[in-house]
């Protein structure tokens, strides 16, 4: 998942440059040729599939975008070795390339069940229409599927379309007109498609067309222990429910409220939750965390912390760049979420002022939780959402801090001052080094990796990390990450290597995407429009 130069550039870091080669790869690919008179014989037989789901097992849940309600995107197993495809699905039943060889398109992160149960958003068109596909964990087995109404709102990179696991293993996923789709039990066949809505049913009913293309959810479903839903959405004026954009929760017993951003925090420039920026709870469950922004031609915002009963507002944060002290720009082409650390901290990232001061890098913006004090930022936040890593995983470290963070560190060649050098980062949220490109205090480098592949257009160089948010495995000390270059890798903390690697694809310049972590520790990635499961 590439770039950030938004409009004009249409990428952050390649800014044109090795995706255009990579793209090609995977495009032109299929080589060969050449004279010869022998006759080739006639291919195998395509191999049939599995008849059958394989054998269930009893595993800990990925129940959604960064594994939970905090978005700290820690595995409770020990992940398999990076050794083969075990399988391979498509999350794009038509994928649509730039002109360039880009694909940018967001896809939603993969939702496992304890019994193993893989659960994936697809892209069914060429347009932004849907279904929901459960998958045997084991084999790929298509176990039921589900087709949504859901209706995209007006974007420029395709939105991710994501569906979430309760803890009660309800399945939910947006449907047209603000609904919620969902199904009693993610694991069996004979589940009933269900709908509910956070506001009146009758409403909707007289003018349900209407309605369906007036009211869009526009971010994932977040749940909390209890079945409670939270989600985004954006609202035409003057549409029959009498509804404005705004942030909405839907309880496990039907009920619903919402309140619009703009009366909730008494801003008129404040218009509807950041698209697809997943709300985000604190460990307690009391406070619902969301990004606050104008239009979509709008980038200034801020970081709401409401009552996660009432949504009423806590407390708001204005998101400052922290070189300029003026706004950061929050886009609607950035998943980047609010992720709550272990101590209650919040974490979110954003672009820079100005595009290109900061290498189109932006900020890992970092607040405690009544949003009170600003605390040293991370100097990387570009379509990132944190991942935690407790401070035991990385033998190395010798400061105070109880939990680590895990972010993208590319640095955009043709960018500002950008050098290609692209890395990934382990931080330390509490102690303060100086910025090299900016000179403001940023979070301490505690482990950085360059990343393997050269960048073909630009001299001493590499290939782009591609990864949104990143699958930690605290059993092996490792964290799981895609790149550009088509390879998910093993990063391990212990020896800072990336000691395992697996080839997904030829690579070409793409929307970022995230890993996740099955019932029986599988890893999966998604790569060119294709979910991989990777295992022994």
């Amino acid at each position: 998942m590439p770039h950030s130069h938004l409009r004009s550039l249409r990428r952050a870091g390649l800014a044109g440059a090795s995706a255009l080669a990579l793209g090609a790869l995977v495009i032109a690919c299929g080589g060969g040729g050449g004279g010869g008179g022998t006759v080739a014989p006639p291919p195998p037989p395509p191999d049939p599939g599995p008849t059958g789901p394989g054998p269930i097992v009893n595993g800990p849940a990925w129940t959604s975008f960064g594994r939970d309600a905090q978005h700290s995107a820690v595995s409770a197993i020990a992940t398999q070795t990076l050794s083969r495809i075990v399988w391979q699905a498509p999350v794009d039943m038509a994928p649509q390339y730039s002109a360039q060889g880009y694909l940018l398109v967001h896809y939603g992160s993969p939702v496992i069940t304890g019994k193993n149960t893989v659960i994936l958003p697809v892209k069914r068109a060429a347009t932004a229409q849907y279904k929901v596909e459960a998958r045997s964990g084991a084999n790929g087995f298509v176990m039921w599927s589900m087709d949504s109404d859901y209706v995209m709102p007006a974007h420029n990179w395709m939105p991710s379309y994501n569906v979430t696991l309760t803890a009660a293993n309800r399945i939910v996923a947006p449907g047209a007109g603000g609904k919620i789709l969902f199904r009693d039990d993610a694991d069996s066949p004979t589940s009933t498609n269900q709908t509910s809505l956070f506001y009146s049913a009758a409403t909707y009913a007289a003018n349900k067309a209407a309605l369906d293309a007036q009211i869009y959810i526009n971010t994932p479903i977040t749940a909390d222990s209890a079945g409670n839903l939270y989600f985004g959405f954006e609202a035409a004026a003057g549409n029959a429910a009498n509804l404005s954009s705004g942030i909405a929760r839907l309880a496990a017993d039907g009920n619903g409220n919402w309140k619009g951003i703009s009366q909730l925090t008494g801003e008129a420039a404040l218009q509807k939750v950041a698209m697809n920026s997943a709300p985000a709870l604190s460990a307690d469950q009391k406070t619902l965390y969301i990004v606050a922004k104008g239009s979509a031609s709008s980038t200034a915002g801020s970081l709401l912390a409401l009552d996660s009963t009432t949504l009423e507002l806590k407390s708001k944060r204005a998101l400052i760049d922290p070189e300029t002290g003026l706004a950061a720009r929050i886009t609607d082409d950035s998943t980047a979420s609010p992720a709550v650390g272990h101590d209650g901290d919040v974490y979110i990232g954003v672009l820079e002022t100005t595009t290109g001061q900061h290498n189109q890098r932006g900020w890992l913006l970092h607040f405690d939780a009544p949003l009170a004090t600003v605390k040293t930022p991370g100097s990387f936040g570009w379509d990132d959402t944190a991942s935690f890593v407790a401070a035991n995983l990385v033998p190395s470290y010798k400061g105070n801090s109880p939990y680590l963070v895990m972010t993208k560190y590319n640095n955009y060649g043709r960018s500002g001052s950008g050098d290609s050098k692209n890395r990934i980062a382990i931080l330390d949220p509490s102690d303060p080094q100086t910025d090299a490109i900016s000179g403001k205090p940023v979070m301490r480098e505690v482990l950085t990796i360059l990343g393997p592949t050269p960048d073909p257009r630009f001299p001493g160089g590499v290939v782009e990390w591609c990864i949104n948010t990143a699958a930690v495995d605290p059993f092996t000390k490792s964290v799981l990450v895609n790149s550009e270059d088509g390879y998910l890798y093993r990063w391990d903390l212990a020896t800072n290597t990336l000691s395992e690697r697996i080839r997904l694809t030829s690579g070409l310049g793409e929307s970022y995407t995230p890993t996740a972590i099955g019932a029986d520790g599988k890893v999966y990635a998604i790569n060119n429009a294709i979910a991989f499961a990777i295992g022994k």
